[in-house]
This record gives C-alpha cells, structure tokens and sequence, in this order.
C-alpha cells in the first residue's frame, strides 16, 4: 500500500539543522511534514487540531531533547490514545539505541539510528504511512459498524444475537416469545440497518468490529 498523498510526517527534534535536513529530504521525495523544536509544540499542534486528525501521518520523534524528552513525548500520546493513527519512528543516537529498541517493544514502529541512510529512512517512513492509512480505516470501519449498532432498536439487537449464533426464525421466535413473522420483520430490518444481505455477512462484519 502506498502512503497518500495527503500524508504528513510529522518531525519533532531541537536539533534545527536535524529538523531542516529531515523537511528537505521529504520534499524531494514528495511527502509533507511539519517540524517541531519540542515535543511540547508538537503535543501544543495536536491539540489544538484534535477534531482534524483525520489522515495518514507519522512521527519522527528524537529520543533525546530538552524538557520532556520523546521517550516521555511517546508515552503521553500512548496513554491519550493518540497513537493509534500515527505510528512512531524514533530518530536515535548510538547511547540511546537500548531506550529506542524497549519503546519498539512498548508500541513504536521502529527505530532510526543517527546518522541515518535516507533511502532507508524513507522506506520505513513510506511503510509507516501506509500502516496509518491502513489503521486510520480500521478505525473508520470500527465507527461506522459501532453507529449501525446504535441504530437498532433492542429487539432488533436480541434478533441479531440469536440470529449471529445460528440460531432458525422458530427458535428466535419460542425465546423471545414472538411469532416467527414478527422474527423475520425484525431480521429484515437488521440486514438492512446492518448493510448486510446474510446471517454469514453479518457475523463476519461483527467479527470484524472486535
């Protein structure tokens, strides 16, 4: 999967001359970034633009800097649940190659050590960016089977139930203490609020939800 064209990588590193040499290299390699002197300006960004995080994006974050360090940076985001779109590269010097390997461990996506290859930076950055892609519809998917779920009224979830578990419209019908049409009126409603034609459609639309 390729990265889309309205991806931003996102660089967060006090080192200016790091910053400036990151900004260009995306540039040549058409991708959009954003640079940050701090991961207090950067965590300043994202929440005043909570309700705009909407596509693919990645964090090239130095493990080292002044105040609150990206390692902290890291698990502050972790802990918001603002990780769960933007996968994490940590940019690393050789003393800090231990910290960077256990944040791997905790969640990032991986780890660059200083000075880096380009070419090689900006594959794991690419890939980074097609994993947010690939999260950022997961998600999506997730929200919209979650909103279809809220449509149905609670005889309409105690069919789906019964109906996802196999059972037949005369047994939905004796449990529920209804006629068998009154059961295929509500399973009707549930395929069609559901987006589903099948009892098997719909079961693998909830297995993907989980």
């Amino acid at each position: 999967m390729q990265p889309a064209s309205d991806a931003t990588v996102y660089i967060v590193d006090d080192d200016a001359g790091v910053r400036e040499a990151l900004a260009w290299l995306l540039r040549s390699r058409r991708l959009p970034s954003e640079a940050f002197a701090s991961a207090e300006a950067f965590d300043a960004m994202l929440q005043s633009r909570r309700t705009q995080q909407h596509q693919p994006r990645c964090l090239l974050l130095d493990v080292r800097m002044p105040a609150m360090s990206g390692l902290a940076l890291f698990e502050l985001l972790a802990a918001r649940g603002d990780l769960a779109g933007m996968p994490v590269i940590f940019l690393t010097g050789h003393a800090d190659v231990p910290t960077a390997v256990a944040s791997v461990k905790r969640g990032a996506f991986d780890f660059c050590e200083k000075p880096f290859s380009n070419n090689a930076l900006v594959d794991r950055i690419e890939q980074a960016l097609a994993e947010s892609a690939r999260r950022l519809a997961q998600l999506r998917a997730r929200n919209c089977l979650q909103d279809r779920l809220r449509d149905l009224t609670e005889r309409e979830r105690e069919v789906l139930t019964r109906v996802v578990a196999g059972l037949p419209n005369k047994l939905i019908a004796d449990q529920l203490d209804i006629s068998v049409r009154t059961v295929e009126v509500h399973r009707a409603r549930v395929f069609e609020k559901m987006q589903v034609r099948s009892a098997v459609e719909l079961a693998n639309l909830l297995r993907t939800g989980d």
